[in-house]
């Protein structure tokens, strides 16, 4: 007898659920909250930090653990399947560096923010917005990445790591590096370009079709 829900359907329809909870959460700091900050007055901003970014943080913090942890489960059912192509490469390197900007990066900073606990709000602050801010430019192409492990045609629909060994593209080789880069600018470096919503959404477009040309082209 067939099982009711099989394991492969439920991990995806629970990896998707969790994934809107996290990414809506993203959107709506990045889009909503950010910009809000910037006009709302000095009592209105602070009560909302004290009451309000809290709650959203614990949601979105969340959100990102389960994303994480039922996408690492999914890629067992996708290597059975033929292994993994250059699209869920692509998606799965960048989930998982969302996953650890929350927690490692986005989450520490914002404890300071929130005053949960003590620490230099001013330059916890940028910290957090850098990541997060890198988080967003990563949503784009990463969910393309994620569709494409099985909707995806053309060169990154072919099985770049499979049981029969790895036979990975120039290109796909290069959008690794880029990525790798861009993580590294989201622990180091600047905003950029990043620091408007129109910026950062411009970017997150512009990256998704740049890494899409590579991984189908080089």
């Amino acid at each position: 007898m067939d099982a009711f829900i099989s394991p492969d359907l439920l991990l995806r329809w629970l990896h998707v659920l969790f994934g809107i909870t996290w990414i809506g959460l993203l959107y709506y700091f990045n889009f909503v909250q950010t910009e809000y900050f910037k006009e709302a007055e000095a009592s209105a901003k602070a009560d909302a930090v004290k009451k309000l970014a809290p709650r959203a943080l614990w949601w979105f913090r969340w959100g990102a653990m389960f994303t994480f942890l039922t996408g690492f489960g999914l890629l067992h059912f996708t290597m059975s399947r033929g292994g993994l192509n250059s699209y869920i490469i692509i998606g799965g390197l960048m989930g998982t560096l969302m996953f650890l900007n929350v927690w490692l990066i986005i989450w520490p900073n914002q404890k300071i923010v929130c005053g949960i606990v003590p620490g230099d709000a001013a330059k916890a602050a940028p910290k957090a917005g850098l990541a997060s801010r890198t988080n967003t430019l990563f949503s784009a192409p990463m969910l393309i990445g994620m569709l494409g492990s099985f909707h995806g045609t053309g060169a990154a629909g072919a099985a770049a790591l499979s049981k029969a060994g790895p036979s990975i593209s120039l290109g796909l080789w290069i959008c690794i590096g880029l990525i790798a880069l861009l993580q590294i600018n989201a622990m180091f470096g600047k905003t950029g370009p990043m620091t408007t919503v129109k910026g950062v959404i411009h970017c997150s477009i512009a990256l998704t079709v740049v890494m899409l040309a590579l991984i189908q082209l080089v």
